[in-house]
């Protein structure tokens, strides 16, 4: 009786109270805002301009492009209700004269929440941002996979967004003979075949057709087991042929960037709920599960439901899809099955 007493209370104390609130979380921090501290520039002044410069930064990581400009109207008083607290350094730089100050800004999860279920928007968490590559350039009918291909060498050059990780294939035989047998059909090479040592990863398969007047791009991809495909022209300026094959490049990344955000979106209008049961023999799994899901922003409450000296039988509220749940818990090193008709949750 007294060991059921300590672990109710062991409980309790973990949990504080039967629904446990998860605010914080990284997705909503904006780090390494740098800014020139003038002299004419007052401190509130320098932390307006790193506010709206975090909250610039922050939608353009979470939200398409088309949902960008449904925020365009914020005046900056309305982003700065939905600021937590932010945080100011001095940077010191031996080769410039100009005093730098850096910030870093935490945004309020749940007034973004509120933000975007007023305004129908859906934004994006990305757990997986490694996305395998293959750039292949066509030149008056002949094609350069990876020898004399601008894109394949440069890629990654002048790309500077942490969001997505670009990965590109060494070169080997066995992508070489797939591209030549479907050298006369390229758009039809199944993406999942060309990068078969890559399987249950982010894909994408790139064309880029030289024109006359514009290059035409037509992009193929698997992500998150979903087949995917966009095509779209790139214009010709008057640019020098590294220049405009950088623009080329760029335009790629973006779409590639806002395809991974399609396929990760949450939509806090439409919240979920999933009960399950946690094995309370071993006392660290309560604590470790707390303190992992603590980090989880998919993951809104955890509501008790049911406890005894052997198990807990949890409520979980989340956004999302369950599979997107299950892949994030793992990246915390939890385990979430499906056994008997019954969801058991451990921490690995």
């Amino acid at each position: 009786m007294k060991l059921h007493k300590k672990i109710i209370i062991f409980i309790l104390v973990v949990f504080f109270k039967t629904e446990t609130v998860f605010s914080e979380n990284n997705l909503f921090n904006v780090n390494n805002i740098q800014l020139e501290k003038k002299d004419k520039l007052s401190n509130n002044a320098l932390a307006n301009d790193a506010i709206k410069k975090g909250f610039n930064q922050l939608i353009k990581k979470i939200l398409l492009k088309e949902d960008i400009n449904k925020l365009s109207d914020l005046s900056l008083p309305a982003i700065k209700q939905l600021v937590t607290y932010y945080q100011i350094t001095n940077v010191s730089d031996e080769d410039k004269k100009e005093e730098l100050v850096n910030f870093s800004v935490t945004f309020d999860k749940q007034k973004l929440h509120n933000l975007f279920y007023k305004r129908e928007i859906l934004y994006s968490e990305i757990s997986d941002k490694e996305i395998y590559i293959l750039p292949i350039f066509i030149k008056e009918g002949e094609i350069f996979i990876f020898n004399n291909n601008y894109f394949y060498k440069s890629w990654n050059d002048n790309y500077k967004n942490d969001l997505i990780e670009f990965i590109l294939p060494l070169e080997n035989i066995e992508i070489i003979q797939n591209i030549n047998t479907y050298k006369d059909n390229l758009i039809n090479l199944d993406v999942n075949k060309l990068f078969e040592e890559y399987s249950n990863k982010n894909l994408a398969f790139i064309l880029i057709e030289d024109g006359k007047v514009s290059n035409k791009i037509y992009i193929k991809t698997v992500i998150q087991g979903k087949k995917v495909s966009k095509s779209f022209d790139v214009k010709k300026k008057k640019l020098l042929n590294e220049k405009f094959y950088e623009n080329i490049t760029s335009e790629i990344q973006k779409e590639l960037i806002d395809l991974v955000k399609s396929k990760n979106l949450i939509d806090v209008r439409t919240p979920s709920f999933l009960n399950v049961k946690l094995d309370t023999n071993r006392k660290s799994n309560l604590v470790e599960l707390k303190s992992r899901i603590e980090n989880i922003d998919s993951i809104e409450n955890i509501y008790v439901q049911e406890f005894n000296k052997d198990y807990m039988n949890l409520r979980i509220k989340y956004l999302g899809k369950l599979e997107k749940i299950i892949s994030l818990l793992r990246t915390k090193k939890i385990d979430l099955k499906l056994i008997n008709e019954k969801w058991i949750i451990r921490t690995l």
